[in-house]
């Protein structure tokens, strides 16, 4: 409704010569306070300036040439100018295009038709995978759905570091001081073996020269034995994330991983070096960005081995020869941003690409209520006993409301609760901010969670599964409040996904998704649907919320239940 406003009013001021965009006026239109004062409103105080008359003459002039077709009343009150919708006409057609289109509601008319590759989650293998990786992960997930909803190809490209120096203090603690256990696929022993490194390298500075000795092996290949224990120990990591990412409905259309490009990258420094593009300081090679304010990008080490920001050059170049996509977007911590900075720059200057075409997004860290999370210190919640203190809590949930179901159907709610829970906590938060995560708040039942829109669909479903079909005609008479606010939040979804497209930003499409939740159940408490007079719309009104709640739950990678 509100692009329809936005094109009428674009015409008139064309014909006044004042050229603006539909956007551009699509963000002036106001929702006012109250209904009495109308649905919509636009502002035309900017307009005095443009066309030296007084606003309110403006208003009233633009209102004159407005006609009444979509509304059943327009008044100027001041410098606004405010619609009244047809208020049954509104709700009818609002429905009918839901359950006409289902889960195509909500896409842009026009196809955007791009190529975009998107890298995201990029979990080291010998390290945990705790509750800090869920937000890269849920905001890369949801972001490509976004994507892909606005009629986007997206290729979805999962990055790991599988060599360097954390896979060296790895594997040299575990022969040293680990030998003699068995190796596990156990996210828990694998995160307990580099953490206990990192403690004894603090107490003890002169052993990281065995570690440096064993990264130099790694890098070289030659020791048979130690490559055989390093492939092993990799893929107990890799094959620990694959359950992983299907309970976090997360996928991946390619993997790569450091050791892949590391030659490569080898190859890309000293082709540099050569160039006179990267220069030698103190044996190590280096990028320079003082003058730029971004200080120095070391390449490779003294001792030649070649450091993670010289494989992401060679993985950039990777990407673009293998993908040759419209866009290139990573997601990454904002503790990353200086390097990411440092690696467009350096792209740049070997003329592989562009910030238009290659760029980042950042997501603020995870905390933890006593601080930041760490998988040097194990100060961190890995996500595998995370999950599992989840699913048991919701499991007592349920059985206290002495609900007999199978102990399979109880995992799959207690699953889907718990996943529900988990990323919408961390998809509702805009994703520059940092999160303090606090587990009970995360296992709130009630008000701005993910379980309380889980709810609010199965309490819908509810009410459908008592009703007959039904082939009337839908026939609308003296809309009750609630039902106006429910169906006029119905109508917003298309321009929240514009919004969260635009902005790659989850967590609008988080937060329509409680609001509408919240409008269903005011709804539900103050308009019996069964046996009432509006009996059909109303049946048909709760199933364009279930669409739509469906709709947005699938954007941000949230599954429905049918029951809780």
């Amino acid at each position: 409704m509100k692009e329809i406003i936005a094109k009428i009013i674009k015409k008139i001021l064309d014909g006044k010569k004042v050229h603006l965009t539909e956007d551009e006026i699509l963000n002036l239109i106001e929702i006012p306070p109250s209904s009495e004062m109308g649905d919509y409103s636009f502002p035309c105080f900017f307009l005095a300036s443009r066309l030296k008359q007084n606003p309110n003459q403006i208003a009233d002039g633009i209102k004159d040439k407005i006609q009444l077709k979509e509304f059943e009343e327009i008044k100027v009150a001041g410098a606004y100018i405010n619609f009244f919708l047809d208020k049954s006409k509104f709700a009818k057609e609002t429905i009918l295009e839901i359950i006409k289109k289902k889960t195509n509601f909500g896409k842009p008319a026009k196809k955007e038709n791009k190529k975009i590759v998107i890298e995201f989650s990029q979990p080291n293998t010998h390290k945990a995978f705790h509750v800090g990786h869920i937000r890269g992960t849920s905001l890369g997930e949801s972001i490509s759905r976004i994507l892909e909803f606005c009629g986007n190809k997206v290729i979805r490209a999962n990055y790991s570091g599988d060599t360097g120096m954390h896979v060296a203090k790895w594997i040299w603690c575990y022969q040293k001081y680990h030998s003699k256990e068995k190796l596990r696929n156990d996210e828990s022993w694998i995160a307990s073996i580099y953490v206990d490194a990192v403690k004894r390298l603090e107490k003890n500075e002169k052993l990281q020269e065995e570690v440096n000795e064993i990264n130099r092996k790694l890098e070289d290949k030659k020791d048979k034995k130690l490559n055989e224990l390093w492939k092993k120990t990799r893929k107990l990591s890799i094959d620990s994330w694959k359950k992983i990412y299907r309970e976090l409905n997360a996928k991946f259309d390619d993997y790569f991983f450091e050791s892949e490009v590391e030659k490569r990258a080898k190859e890309i420094s000293l082709e540099l070096l050569k160039k006179g593009i990267a220069k030698k300081d103190q044996g190590a090679t280096i990028m320079d960005f003082k003058n730029s304010g971004m200080g120095v990008w070391i390449l490779l080490r003294s001792d030649g081995t070649v450091l993670y920001s010289a494989k992401d050059l060679a993985f950039a170049e990777k990407k673009i020869k293998k993908y040759k996509a419209d866009e290139y977007l990573v997601l990454v911590a904002d503790e990353q941003r200086l390097h990411f900075e440092q690696l467009i720059k350096t792209l740049e200057i070997m003329k592989l690409t562009n910030r238009k075409i290659y760029d980042f997004l950042t997501f603020g860290l995870v905390r933890l209520p006593t601080g930041k999370m760490s998988s040097r210190t194990g100060d961190n919640i890995l996500y595998s006993n995370f999950i599992d203190e989840m699913k048991k809590h919701v499991k007592n949930e349920m059985k206290n409301r002495g609900e007999k179901i199978s102990e399979k159907e109880l995992e799959n709610r207690a699953l889907n609760i718990s996943i529900a829970a988990i990323k919408y906590s961390m998809l509702k938060q805009g994703a520059n901010k940092n999160i303090i995560f606090d587990k009970n708040e995360a296992l709130n039942f009630e008000g701005d969670s993910g379980a309380y829109l889980l709810y609010s669909y199965a309490r819908a479903n509810s009410i459908l599964k008592k009703t007959k079909k039904q082939n009337s005609k839908i026939e609308i008479k003296n809309l009750e409040e609630k039902e106006i606010n429910l169906v006029k939040i119905l109508s917003q979804f298309p321009e929240i996904v514009s919004n969260a497209r635009k902005n790659k930003s989850p967590s609008a499409i988080a937060n329509y998704s409680h609001e509408l939740a919240q409008k269903f159940n005011e709804f539900y408490h103050a308009c019996p649907v069964l046996n009432s007079k509006n009996e059909l719309f109303r049946i048909k009104l709760v199933e364009s919320f279930m669409q739509v709640m469906e709709n947005s739950l699938h954007l941000l990678g949230i599954g429905i239940l049918d029951k809780m």
